[in-house]
């Protein structure tokens, strides 16, 4: 039986980030195809009890920090806790991936993989419409044909699909990873996804 991951998530994410390689390098082991899910978390975390990072309780943001320095280390992956561009949206960029995802899921994950590096690791600005043909040239994508496709009505429907589907699927965070109809929130389930994968 053919082995499916729904990947929910924001380009704006860093859990997205740190977890993104990974579920690549999981989906090629069990041989698993990834649906590539951009969407909304603002209008996902209103829905679902959720508050944007500016509005949680000190105590919540401080410890964040922590969690922040832990994981790259952990991982041995570059990463800048208060990007210079930390105020981007992740709109444009998300509705890139979508367009690209049109192409396969190769190229969304790749595209996307560019995107959070340059957001993360990287100080560019993943709102900037030169800085995102510079990613999906990297990719190995038209970016011309891409910036098109990524402003079309249909993409900007699609995104807004997909953030309602995510809703319904009763997604409330991001990284968010659904494996025959089990659900993984963050980059630290990742090891229960394998798992499961495994059976």
């Amino acid at each position: 039986m053919a082995k499916t991951i729904e990947y929910y998530f924001t380009p704006v994410s860093p859990y997205a980030y740190l977890g993104h390689e990974r579920l690549v390098a999981l989906a090629r082991k069990h041989g698993a195809s990834v649906n590539v899910k951009p969407v909304d978390l603002g209008k996902v975390l209103a829905v679902s009890g959720g508050l944007p990072l500016a509005q949680r309780a000190p105590q919540r943001q401080a410890y964040r920090l922590f969690e922040l320095a832990r994981w790259p280390q952990l991982l041995g992956v570059p990463f800048n806790v208060k990007p210079k561009f930390g105020a981007a949206s992740g709109e444009p960029g998300s509705k890139w991936i979508i367009a690209a995802a049109e192409q396969g899921a190769d190229a969304a994950l790749a595209l996307a993989g560019a995107i959070m590096r340059g957001r993360w690791a990287e100080e560019r600005d993943i709102a900037d419409p030169a800085t995102l043909s510079e990613f999906a040239k990297d990719s190995g994508l038209d970016p011309a044909a891409l910036a098109a496709r990524a402003d079309s009505a249909e993409v900007a429907a699609r995104y807004l699909a997909l953030t309602q589907e995510a809703i319904e699927a009763q997604v409330f965070g991001a990284p968010w990873y659904v494996y025959s109809g089990e659900p993984f929130w963050g980059q630290d389930r990742l090891d229960f996804l394998d798992r499961a994968l495994a059976k």
